[in-house]
């Protein structure tokens, strides 16, 4: 691992180490599912409702708590997200949105001394601009890419057409890149952005 992501400490009870993974919303609210190549599930989180700051307590197959990630302000569309380790109490990384109108940009830093481990960035702008203003555009699923400190491609998020919101998430190569990370990362941008 590279200086910036060596002292990165992974999530309790978390083993991630498939290169696809799936995440699946409930069609009630924002809940959601992820599941590994094997359609085995990793963890699964919710959106906590009624909250002046955004939470989402993630969970293992067994209801065990693992994880949360807790806005840093009220009602933050643009702000910090700290994903904390629930059976240790230390946090893991940040999730920075910098939020714009037409162009979802998200920084995974260290959350000692916030330096830029990974970016989640939206595709398409002409994408997300049929999105809005064409009609039925809603249905057109979002594509993310991600990217390791330098720049360099490290995979994808990438929508599917489904009642539900449904992604499928391609990491190609994440030897700096926290996979726990990622894969939260997708639960909670899809929340938040309210896609």
């Amino acid at each position: 691992m590279s200086a910036v992501t060596d002292d990165v400490d992974g999530i309790s009870g978390v083993d991630l180490t498939d290169d696809e993974y799936e995440v699946v919303q409930s069609l009630v609210r924002n809940k959601y599912e992820a599941h590994d190549s094997n359609g085995d599930l990793v963890f699964k989180g919710k959106q906590k409702m009624f909250k002046m700051k955004e939470e989402f307590p993630f969970v293992d197959a067994d209801g065990e708590e693992l994880f949360s990630v807790k806005a840093g302000g009220i009602l933050d569309v643009a702000g910090d997200y700290t994903l904390t380790d629930e059976q240790t109490g230390e946090p893991v990384v940040v999730l920075d949105h910098n939020w714009s109108w037409f162009n979802d940009h998200w920084k995974i830093r260290h959350p000692k001394n916030e330096a830029l481990i990974a970016e989640i960035e939206l595709q398409s702008l002409a994408a997300e601009l049929a999105r809005r203003f064409v009609p039925y555009g809603g249905f057109i699923p979002h594509k993310y890419e991600i990217t390791d400190v330098d720049g360099d491609h490290v995979g994808d998020i990438e929508g599917q057409f489904s009642m539900k919101d449904r992604y499928d998430i391609t990491i190609d190569d994440a030897n700096d890149v926290p996979r726990d990370a990622v894969v939260a990362a997708a639960m909670v941008i899809d929340a938040i952005e309210g896609n």
